[in-house]
């Protein structure tokens, strides 16, 4: 694995360290605490003290103005006429976390302004994504003429033509990119990525999009102390859909981010209670990113996934607590059965690469199976980028008709790759790095031999080396509860707001590594070589670090710092450490990044793990910087 070094301007980082010095909001006075976050914002994009200052302590009010995208008002007008006139409204939406977040968030919406709104969200297997002319009809006969789309309906060009033809108003709201022939006419069209519009996020996930035009009907129809007082409580959910969407944790995304993790502390809706306790996260403390998306993502994916998406809906309607837990308890074990149907999957997939040296060998690889659920492709497609390096479809044939999902890596622009072969489906859409599609079984070869072809000319074999950005050069015995409480200024972390990674040169093993469950592996590491350390402590995570046992009190050592010790958890390392043949004693030169330990008598400090390099064992990484020389901090 490459080490990739960061590379920032010192004048920013220069400014930013004066002002996180001077300015009280940040409550920073030491110049070394100062300088590294300094270095760290500068390094995400935050040159200026005005910006960090807003990236540091967002708020409420810095949430943008609805009307700055393009078709709001137009939407705003008639959904509030919609309401005088007591019409009943349909929300059109996915299936997936993104989707039902967003029908919860607009539906709860135009209830609490005083209109009634009913919805629709398709079954995965048996209709499909995207809007179906079928539905639009049925909801004309039914007196409907008002439908909504909430992520979904950017190329929905027939539905849009059917919505026309009989008589019902369609407001898009949707995220995905649009296609080359611009958004389908309807009365309105919500996406930051369409043309013209100048909204400042570009980036907002399905259920962001719902929310402005929320945000925006209750600025009408609200006080402004009810607007406040609302807004903050939909955070919690559009936190949830904006971390499970994997979109960009920056700009208005971390304002939704970083409020909702916040709110989620003091939950009040029954039904999100009740996932946070199946979930094991129901607790005072507030959330990180990475257990919404691991741990509440999942399980409300699972519902559209493996049955009916309804479910996540009615878990957040719902008042009963006992019906609450029923659901959340459902959601738990539809997940149990997805994460089975990954595995088969994952399992067929790996013996069909190891079988198969052409498809080992692709630069995007192309693999289907007979009646895979379809719920589940998605994220198998993840699983096989994650293990493999390449970009990846992975196709359910059923009879005549095939469903794909894709992910790819960061150099590869998936949807580009599909409009290439625009031809072979009969659908298809997303992103740069997501993609869904159909197309008949007849065309999985050609898609196959298109893709590579396509990929070959546009990737290189450099491209699919793993590579980890390193911020900064951060010896063991500069680690202290102090930096790491500086570091959790900058969650939540994910994608556009990566967590800090260091690398740490020469640390010492201290014991025989341990491997854990098969895959992972604790290590026992410390500054400095063996003969520096005749004793070992272990750091607290306690903002005073006078609570440590300086050495030199004891007149044994100057240099009581690398007397620490820290267990470093390396996850789905331990068939490398094993190669490694590690040996007590043994330096290293580690990437990692710091956590720490819950555990009320033995937590603390730990360092995770990201990667290593043991030049004794002839163990090779490359390391270099992005354009310049690495700076420490």
């Amino acid at each position: 694995m490459r080490w990739l070094f960061r590379n920032v301007d010192s004048t920013h980082v220069e400014l930013l360290t004066d002002s996180l010095r001077s300015r009280a909001a940040f409550g920073i006075s030491d110049p070394q605490l100062a300088s590294t976050l300094a270095r760290l914002l500068a390094s995400r994009g935050v040159t200026d003290p005005d910006a960090a200052e807003h990236f540091l302590t967002p708020a409420l009010s810095h949430l943008h103005s609805p009307y700055l995208m393009t078709g709001m008002k137009a939407a705003v007008d008639r959904l509030d006429a919609a309401i005088e006139r007591k019409e009943q409204i349909l929300i059109y939406g996915d299936y997936d976390v993104d989707g039902t977040t967003a029908i919860v968030i607009l539906k709860t919406a135009i209830e609490l302004c005083g209109g009634s709104a009913d919805f629709h969200v398709p079954h995965r297997i048996r209709d499909g994504y995207g809007m179906k002319d079928d539905v639009i009809e049925r909801a004309a006969d039914a007196g409907i003429r008002l439908i909504i789309s909430v992520d979904t309906g950017i190329r929905a060009f027939a539905a849009a033509d059917t919505a026309q033809r009989v008589g019902v108003d369609l407001i898009v709201t949707d995220h995905h990119l649009p296609g080359h022939d611009g958004p389908p006419r309807a009365l309105a069209v919500l996406n930051p990525n369409q043309s013209g519009c100048e909204y400042p996020c570009k980036a907002l996930c399905g259920a962001g999009v719902a929310f402005k035009l929320g945000q925006a009907l209750m600025q009408r129809r609200l006080t402004q102390g009810d607007q406040s007082r609302l807004l903050t409580s939909f955070l919690k959910i559009v936190a949830i859909a904006t971390i499970a969407d994997a979109v960009p944790l920056t700009g208005e995304n971390r304002v939704f981010a970083k409020l909702g993790l916040d709110g989620l502390r003091a939950p009040v809706n029954a039904g999100l209670k009740a996932l946070l306790e199946v979930a094991q996260l129901a607790s005072a403390r507030p959330l990180n990113s990475g257990e919404v998306a691991f741990r509440i993502a999942p399980r409300l994916n699972a519902a559209g996934r493996m049955d009916v998406a309804r479910d996540v809906i009615e878990l957040f309607s719902v008042k009963d607590a006992a019906r609450a837990r029923e659901l959340a308890n459902r959601l738990d074990q539809l997940n149990s059965e997805r994460q089975e149907q990954e595995r088969r999957i994952m399992d067929a997939i790996g013996l069909r690469i190891e079988q198969e040296p052409a498809l080992r060998d692709a630069y995007c690889m192309v693999i289907d199976g007979a009646d895979w659920h379809r719920g589940v492709i998605g994220i198998t497609a993840t699983r096989v980028v994650e293990r493999y390096g390449r970009p990846t479809l992975v196709i359910s044939r059923d009879g005549d008709e095939a469903h794909g999902s894709g992910r790819s890596i960061p150099a590869f622009h998936l949807l580009n790759a599909l409009e290439s072969c625009a031809g072979m489906f009969t659908r298809y859409g997303g992103h740069a790095h997501a993609v869904g599609f159909s197309l008949p079984s007849s065309q999985v070869e050609n898609l196959r031999a298109q893709m590579d072809s396509f990929a070959r000319q546009h990737l290189t074999l450099e491209d699919f080396q793993a590579a980890l950005a390193v911020d900064a050069e951060l010896p063991l015995d500069q680690v202290t509860p102090e930096l790491f409480q500086v570091l959790r200024r900058l969650e939540p972390f994910g994608v556009g707001n990566p967590e800090p990674v260091f690398v740490a040169r020469s640390v010492c093993l201290k014991a025989p590594p341990r491997i854990m469950k098969e895959r992972h592996v604790k290590l026992r590491l410390a500054a400095g070589n063996s003969s520096d350390l005749e004793r070992l402590a272990t750091p607290r995570c306690h903002p005073d670090s006078s609570t440590f046992r300086r050495r030199d009190e004891m007149g044994k050592s100057n240099n009581w710092r690398k007397s620490i010790s820290f267990d470093a958890l390396g996850w789905n390392l331990a068939e490398r450490i094993q190669q490694a043949q590690l040996l007590p004693g043994d330096t290293l030169d580690i990437a990692f990044s710091l956590d720490q330990n819950e555990h009320p008598e033995l937590g603390g400090l730990e360092i995770s793990l990201r990667d290593f390099i043991a030049p004794s064992r002839n163990q090779q990484a490359a390391v270099e910087p992005e354009k310049s020389t690495a700076t420490g901090i």
